[in-house]
């Protein structure tokens, strides 16, 4: 069974891009597009793994992180920041909020692929 991935962005070119690269890695993909639409999606969609931008409308990647590990539900939801803002300050926040890893945009393709089955791969 192909693992599922939910990929959260706002930004139509970077969602098309990652809709591709996890499909072709053999990932059942969904989308959100902004925060609010994200927790929706998370409780029906039950993904392994979320790649979550950071800046974002309605609610900002943080707190969706925040939420998704305050929900026990979610405990095994492995979640990877994707975001510009690649100051340590911000990579601190979200690794202290629960994210599995924090990637900083832009990013390799090749490497995001390999981070995502990485992650996926932690117990």
């Amino acid at each position: 069974m192909a693992k599922k991935v939910l990929i959260v962005d706002d930004e139509q070119n970077i969602v098309i891009s990652l809709e591709f690269l996890m499909q072709r890695a053999g990932y059942e993909v969904a989308i959100a597009r902004n925060g609010e639409d994200a927790l929706e999606v998370v409780g029906q969609f039950r993904p392994d793994l979320v790649l979550l931008d950071v800046m974002m409308p309605k609610i900002n990647g943080f707190d969706v992180c925040q939420k998704i590990r305050d929900n026990p539900d979610l405990q095994d939801t492995k979640v990877i920041m994707l975001t510009a803002k690649g100051r340590e300050v911000e990579v601190a926040k979200g690794m202290a909020l629960g994210a599995n890893s924090y990637v900083i945009k832009p990013f390799s393709t090749r490497e995001l692929v390999a981070e995502v089955q990485r992650v996926l791969e932690e117990e």
